[in-house]
């Protein structure tokens, strides 16, 4: 005769398969039935710059593919965590999304408070580009090389530099770079990469630590590019740059533009999503758009990827300021 436990033990084994079937069923069905209604696409930067004029190249070629409107809203401030904090804060039902860079979820909250949980509080969709930054002088100076950079720079500590801010992801590969080779630099924070820029173009600093702002002078043949960071590749516009990392300095992840939902995102409407802003990055119109117009790193990587990539940039900064005796 069987036990009650044995009982038991059968019919909770029944109701966890019709469970496990039910479940399979509505998440196919809400899959099947998802989109049906515009979704709103918050960029975290400000109208007409590069993060936002990719992502409403991508934004375009995802609502073909998802065949409802994908409709981009600025909602600019703090690097983008005040566009992560929004998105943190709305329903996850597939109609929210976010356009922010990795710094609001990996390099600031190490910094400053932030109003989220940087690893708790999202579902990742994914990554599609990153920036590749570089230590450039201005074209007049005689230095031609890295090798010829640093033995000015030791002869000369304290050379000036300008960068987008203390601490910001443009620095902190200047200051690996400085410790790597024994060198002592002067950091001169700006506003932002646009105004150290001009400091440099009028001979104000020495150099410039760019991520993307000076692209477009070293194309003009105002700037020399020395080395290539963030990125553990050559950049193939200027394949006889070395990277930092080939200089034998240790370097730092590139800081790349995310798409986020919040966290409890339906896992089939996440797929659903990852599967059409793949198909919109592969588009011939976005590819275009990133490599001849913006000129970034065509980098996609999946939700999986995403996930792996981002607590171990998060353990690095935190490590980093730790060493570094930065505390919030």
């Amino acid at each position: 005769m069987m036990t009650f436990r044995k009982k038991v033990a059968g019919l909770l084994l029944v109701m966890g398969v019709a469970l496990a079937f039910g479940l399979g069923i509505s998440q196919s069905a809400l899959a099947q039935d998802y989109p049906k209604q515009p979704i709103t696409l918050y960029c975290g930067f400000a109208a007409g710059g590069t993060v936002d004029l990719v992502a409403r190249s991508l934004a375009s070629g995802a609502e073909k593919i998802l065949g409802v409107p994908v409709v981009v809203e600025t909602k600019a401030g703090g690097s983008s965590m005040v566009c992560a904090g929004l998105v943190a804060s709305k329903k996850p039902d597939g109609y929210t999304l976010g356009i922010v860079t990795s710094d609001a979820i990996t390099r600031l909250p190490g910094l400053v408070k932030v109003a989220y949980d940087p690893l708790k509080d999202f579902t990742f969709i994914g990554q599609y580009v990153s920036g590749i930054a570089a230590l450039v002088v201005h074209a007049d100076s005689p230095i031609k090389t890295v090798d010829e950079f640093i033995t000015y720079a030791k002869a000369h500590p304290g050379m000036t530099y300008g960068s987008s801010g203390i601490n910001s992801h443009n620095a902190i590969p200047i200051e690996l770079f400085a410790k790597c080779k024994g060198l002592q630099f002067k950091e001169i924070p700006y506003s932002g990469g646009a105004e150290s820029v001009t400091q440099m173009l009028g001979k104000h600093t020495d150099f410039h630590s760019g991520s993307g702002s000076h692209i477009p002078y070293v194309e003009q043949g105002k700037f020399r590019m020395l080395f290539v960071c963030m990125t553990d590749k050559r950049d193939p516009n200027h394949p006889d740059v070395p990277t930092l990392k080939e200089l034998g300095c240790p370097d730092i992840q590139a800081n790349t533009h995310l798409i986020l939902a919040p966290k409890g995102l339906p896992d089939a409407i996440a797929d659903k999503l990852e599967s059409a802003f793949k198909k919109a990055w592969e588009g011939q119109d976005f590819q275009n758009m990133v490599l001849k117009r913006i000129k970034l790193n065509l980098n996609f990587r999946t939700r999986a990827q995403t996930n792996q990539d981002l607590p171990a940039q998060f353990e690095f900064f935190k490590e980093y300021y730790k060493t570094a005796g930065i505390k919030k």
